[in-house]
């Protein structure tokens, strides 16, 4: 007997889903932001580096420091710009992903199509996290791109698999930011709220995040000998919880092979190091509990979203 199963719903949604984001004006302005910031980032830095090129002769990874190096008049490394402008992808793309269904009255309609209700949410999310690896890669291309032609240098092998390995950091990185933007649309009726909620949470975490966790450590660290690096250890942890640091300390080892920690190291520790460079393998080592915890964040927030929409009521 033929199986008269009802075939998944979720990749007709990811694929509408796909298609409406990659026609949408958000995709175009926020693309042409990214290209803007990564070009000006990269065209410094390979600058920076062509100055001081007699210099450069040796140096492991040449290729990738046109991403986390920082010159004259950009004053921030390209990783920089992705750790402060990626939620905002990820908060664009997911935003209105439900309540612009709900405010459109289309809701009702696109689950009452032959397609399980929790393909709209699946599909929804798959969509949107193909769309930012699309913007990820195209990026990552434009910049590679741009050095090349500045520096004369191809990247090797090894350069392109830390470089690879990057990119699915990030993409897991904005999908956090994504799934955090759908909760809202989930749990909050107007798109305009879900949208002003994730702004202030990005803005809150990037303006704000450092100094909490400074000003928290300060007032919980003990007294007494090694306070100071007690305090700092405490900074360091609590600095942590936020993604945005997961992110930038997880990409300062998968573009820096000379990155051994990302923790507090003291003069003695510094002083015994053996001056090596790390293979990729031994740099997701020193990260591996970042990625781990952006990608638990990435489930938890996804997770409730799921819960959320499977549980409310739909009207008409």
């Amino acid at each position: 007997m033929p199986d008269e199963r009802m075939p998944p719903g979720w990749p007709i949604v990811a694929r509408k889903e796909f298609t409406d984001h990659l026609y949408s004006g958000r995709f175009v302005a926020l693309l042409a932001v990214l290209s803007l910031a990564g070009a000006g980032a990269v065209f410094a830095a390979s600058t920076g580096i062509r100055s001081v090129a007699p210099q450069t002769v040796g140096i492991p990874a040449l290729f990738l420091r046109l991403f986390t190096v920082s010159a004259d008049p950009v004053p921030f490394a390209l990783v920089v710009f992705i750790a402060f402008l990626g939620p905002l992808l990820g908060i664009m793309f997911g935003f209105d992903a439900i309540s612009g269904e709900r405010n459109q009255r289309t809701l009702a309609r696109l689950v009452a199509q032959p397609i399980h209700r929790d393909d709209v949410i699946n599909g929804k999310f798959v969509g949107g996290l193909g769309i930012v690896t699309v913007v990820f890669v195209a990026l990552t291309l434009f910049v590679a791109g741009i050095g090349i032609f500045r520096l004369g240098v191809v990247p090797t092998p090894a350069e392109l698999a830390r470089l690879s390995v990057w990119v699915l950091a990030a993409i897991v990185y904005v999908g956090f930011w994504l799934a955090l933007a759908m909760l809202f649309s989930v749990v909050v009726r107007r798109s305009s709220t879900s949208a002003l909620i994730g702004v202030s949470i990005w803005l809150g975490l990037a303006l704000f995040g450092n100094l909490a966790a400074r000003l928290v450590a300060r007032l919980l660290a003990p007294s007494g000998p090694g306070a100071a690096l007690a305090e700092a250890r405490l900074e360091t942890l609590l600095a942590r919880i936020s993604p945005m640091t997961l992110f930038s300390e997880a990409s300062s080892a998968l573009l820096d092979p000379t990155v051994r920690t990302t923790g507090v190291v003291t003069l003695a520790q510094l002083d015994r190091a053996i001056i090596s460079n790390l293979s990729l393998v031994q740099s997701l080592a020193v990260v591996w509990p970042q990625v781990v915890t952006l990608v638990a964040y990435t489930v938890i927030c996804f997770g409730l979203a799921y819960w959320a929409f499977m549980r409310q009521e739909v009207r008409a």
